[in-house]
């Protein structure tokens, strides 16, 4: 199996912790070996949060610029610091407006390096269906609509019922499954 770099990056108490610990808890059940690195700024007040999952056959547990193969961006000012991640050709999906994530003065850099970009209004989802914590679930069953990376949207529902405490785990299921729906309308449509 080739490695797979993801980072995970948002503010404080958007989830960007729970997101990294699906994540690779579903390769861990599909018996892939991981290695996660966390960094918190002010974490507690707002503050940057970034991690790095490696699947795969990895020697060190950050990510090096330029070698990630997915950024998953809970905030879309997140997503553009933390750009410089992706490897060319990877893939940003990032909470914010349908169509809004590339910036007239980030385009020209994501079209030269092929990185695919998706936006997705991962919050909106979540308010409207009553879980306003729960944007990263929905950032997430987003994701997995796109045939991307080597974590199915099945694996990823199996360990978010695992992992979830019981009395989150139905709604937790809904938001991720709307996001999921969202996607696969996207991949449909083109």
């Amino acid at each position: 199996m080739e490695n797979v770099n993801f980072v995970l990056s948002g503010l404080g108490g958007q989830g960007i912790l729970f997101m990294t610990k699906l994540l690779a808890q579903t390769a861990v059940n599909k018996g892939l070996k991981i290695m996660v690195a966390e960094t918190h700024g002010m974490a507690q007040r707002g503050g940057s949060v970034v991690s790095h999952l490696r699947v795969g056959d990895v020697k060190g547990s950050l990510v090096r610029a330029g070698t990630a193969h997915v950024l998953l961006a809970l905030e879309e000012n997140e997503a553009y610091r933390n750009v410089p991640f992706l490897a060319k050709g990877g893939r940003l999906y990032a909470n914010a407006s349908n169509g809004s994530i590339a910036r007239e003065e980030v385009r020209p850099y994501l079209d030269r390096t092929g990185i695919v970009y998706r936006s997705f209004p991962a919050s909106e989802v979540a308010i409207e269906l009553g879980a306003p914590m729960s944007s990263n679930l929905a950032l997430l069953g987003f994701f997995s609509a796109f045939p991307d990376g080597l974590i199915s949207p099945d694996d990823l529902r199996k360990t978010i019922a695992q992992v979830s405490p019981d009395r989150f785990r139905d709604i937790n299921l809904k938001v991720f499954d709307a996001g999921f729906k969202s996607g696969t309308a996207e991949t449909e449509a083109r």
